[in-house]
């Protein structure tokens, strides 16, 4: 079992290119209704999109997070969404966590890529 330690970045910074909100994460979050944790390797990139649309539908709003090589797949879905007229983006957050290392027993420092973007309906 892999212990996560959320590491604190930098102060929030808005981007220019794309207005878009990026912070740091200061604490692991809790596991909340409308976020949906995506993988390059389990499920399907139209699998998210569609559950993506239902949590839209059902919350109005839907975060979707990623690690590590699965982020792209994270942006596609996000790309998709917004090109079908079905959502915008609110916010980007990036964060670092230090995890055990089973093999070693301690904690090592390793880059955690996790973004979440929140999802919401347009008018």
């Amino acid at each position: 079992m892999a212990m996560e330690i959320a590491t604190p970045i930098h102060a929030p910074v808005t981007s220019p290119a794309s207005n878009l909100i990026i912070s740091a994460t200061t604490a692991v979050e809790t596991q909340k209704k409308n976020r949906i944790q995506v993988s390059n390797t389990k499920k399907p990139l139209f699998f998210y999109v569609n559950l993506a649309k239902r949590y839209i539908q059902q919350h109005n709003e839907v975060e979707l997070s990623a690690l590590g090589m699965a982020i792209t797949t994270v942006v596609t879905i996000s790309e998709i969404l917004k090109n079908n007229g079905l959502a915008t983006e609110k916010r980007v957050l990036t964060s670092t966590v230090g995890m055990k290392d089973e093999n070693k027993g301690k904690i090592v420092q390793k880059t955690k890529a996790s973004f979440s973007f929140f999802l919401q309906l347009l008018s």
